[in-house]
């Protein structure tokens, strides 16, 4: 019901019918209710038809409602009054427009109403929409955006920030020689993006529907400053600005950044203010008639470090073959890196989602079954140079070392393919698989804009694929992500739960036991040993360093990726570079990381 409040001077005469029956007309309030409430309601036909001048009301009605787009408009009578016999009435009334966003606009207004022989209209003017509104006018309305809010590292760093982004386009039909300005554009733009050819912008012409332009590049203020010179004259050529949320350089985090990115994208946006105003017949505004301040969002926080980010990514930089490294706070598993160098980047997200053989980085786990079923880290073990696995398998240790008897815990030292083996093949069938859980593998996430896969350990019934398990081979696979979280287990002592935004709760799919102190404990000691006298010795001058090196074969075993996974305090990281045929590599990248982190 449309609430209506009506103050009358006099009351209108009945009217008789020719039935003989008293009938009465609408008076001036009821047709000024009637038309406030029809325009409420959006009937515009049905207001304007109420008014003695319908072509002009309805031209700008609709011309406000199309410039306001409100989500709903409340109206109320505030008062009518009419004079004796008098043909006139005046009314005042509340407007109120809800915009959306919390953002309402209410005024009072007046305006008159004629009677035309029986029957009440009300007069137009355009002051009845609201009382500064002259004739010849309408009304504007422009949203003023806030400054996104920038998203912060663990430190309150930023790793994304608002900056000027200008667009640079081209509009064929203005070029005059289109060849000639592509390869103009190409030779300024190419040495900011190689990608970009004269090929390439005469190919993304092509594609445009006649008519339209076709965006050649989007660049940072600072990168568009440097080519300006050489651009901006260019027949055919228009720049656009916007403000957008930047890494602090091009690629910095790019399989990160981007995906925290488009998770907040609503968040960093925050309230859009707005200017309503009166325009003339030109258009031209005349005057400000509201104005809603903008609400600039919070700054969001991550559990990235910016600065672990970095010594990441410069530690990979000079590696040719496809590399990537991930790290992880121990404690509270938030994702500190997540590192890739262009080639691996030409394969997507493979830092968390790719799937590789472990190697002997998987000999944690098997060391974590072997501790777990009463196998002391000093007991005797046999590591031949090769060994048959039922007769049908020969597991070699790198280049066929041998070391004959010595404990586990060297074993693990030196990697021996075959001890572990051997272990493994004595293990339930889905021992691994049970450890593995207990250390991340195989649990599955929803984390908060990312994307991850940790790895799969299927059980293994055959006692040769059982065997090949036990050093990282046979059917098992994980990612970098995934080894991280083994690493940051043993470092922690349970798994801690990954995630990226703070105040954003992970989802997983169970909680896994926590691995015992009687397996942590050795096992620690056990990765120590790795870095002192093992496979890693060139992490020794970078502290308490703990890990484990690994090669994975792949393909038809003749090449290999080289693998580290260990930890440094509340550090977790895996280091994999594919096709390097030594975890050498690995473990130098590895140090150049660490050195970083001083």
């Amino acid at each position: 019901m449309m609430l209506r409040k009506t103050a009358l001077v006099v009351v209108l005469p009945l009217v008789l019918g020719g039935c003989g029956l008293f009938t009465s007309r609408p008076g001036p309030d009821q047709v000024a209710g009637d038309f406030l409430g029809k325009v409420a309601s959006g009937d515009v036909d049905g207001a304007v038809a109420l008014t003695d001048d319908p072509a002009k009301a309805k031209e700008l009605l609709d011309k406000v409602r199309g410039v306001l787009k409100p989500t709903a408009v409340r109206t109320s009578v505030q008062q009518v009054r009419s004079a004796g016999e008098s043909a006139t009435a005046d009314a005042t009334a509340k407007l109120e427009w809800d915009l959306g966003h919390n953002r309402v606009w209410s005024y009072d207004t007046k305006f008159d109403l004629r009677r035309e022989e029986d029957t009440w209209k009300v007069h137009w003017a355009p002051s009845l929409v609201h009382p500064k509104l002259a004739a010849q006018q309408s009304i504007g309305s422009t949203e003023v955006k806030p400054a996104l809010a920038p998203v912060l590292d663990r430190d309150g760093v930023p790793l994304l920030a608002p900056e000027q982004v200008v667009s640079i386009l081209l509009d064929p039909a203005q070029a005059g020689d289109l060849a000639a300005v592509a390869g103009a554009l190409a030779g300024a733009l190419g040495r900011i993006e190689p990608a970009i050819t004269a090929a390439s912008i005469t190919e993304g012409v092509a594609k445009v529907p006649a008519g339209q332009v076709y965006q050649v590049a989007a660049l940072r203020d600072a990168d568009y400053q440097s080519v300006k010179p050489a651009i901006y004259e260019l027949p055919g050529v228009r720049f656009t600005t916007q403000t957008s949320l930047l890494a602090p350089a091009r690629d910095f985090g790019s399989q990160l950044l981007p995906a925290v990115r488009k998770a907040v994208e609503e968040e960093i946006a925050g309230r859009s203010g707005l200017r309503i105003y009166t325009v003339n017949a030109a258009g031209a505004e005349v005057e400000d008639l509201h104005d809603v301040a903008p609400e600039p969002a919070r700054a969001i926080q991550t559990g990235v470090s910016r600065s672990v980010q970095t010594a990441a990514e410069d530690a990979l930089e000079p590696i040719a073959e496809p590399a990537m490294l991930v790290a992880l706070s121990a404690s509270t598993g938030e994702v500190l890196a997540v590192a890739q160098n262009k080639p691996a980047d030409e394969q997507g997200a493979i830092a968390l989602t790719g799937r590789f053989p472990p190697g002997s980085t998987f000999k944690i786990i098997t060391a974590a079954a072997a501790l777990e079923g009463g196998t002391p880290a000093d007991s005797p073990q046999p590591c031949p140079g090769r060994m048959t696995i039922d007769g049908r398998r020969i597991v070699p240790n790198d280049h066929d070392f041998d070391k004959g008897t010595i404990p586990l815990h060297s074993a693990f030292a030196f990697s021996c393919n075959t001890t572990f083996a051997q272990i493994a093949a004595g293990l339930p069938a889905d021992a691994l698989t049970r450890q593995a859980d207990k250390f991340g593998l195989g649990v599955d996430f929803e984390i908060p804009a990312i994307t991850t896969i940790t790895g799969s350990v299927p059980p293994a019934t055959d006692v040769v694929e059982r065997a090949e398990d036990g050093f990282g081979q046979g059917k098992l696979l994980a990612s970098p992500f995934g080894m991280a979280l083994v690493a940051a287990t043993v470092a922690k002592g349970s798994m801690p739960t990954p995630t990226v935004l703070r105040g954003r709760e992970t989802k997983l799919g169970h909680q896994p036991t926590a691995p015992t102190p009687a397996v942590l404990e050795p096992l620690r000691a056990m990765m120590r040993e790795v870095v002192e006298t093992g496979t890693a010795p060139q992490l020794r001058p970078f502290g308490d360093v703990r890990g484990k090196t690994g090669t994975a074969q792949f393909g038809d075993g003749t090449n290999s990726h080289g693998w580290f996974v260990g930890y440094r305090g509340d550090i977790a990281f895996a280091t994999l570079l594919l096709g390097t045929n030594t975890s050498a590599p690995a473990v130098d990248a590895s140090a150049r990381f660490l050195g970083a982190l001083g």
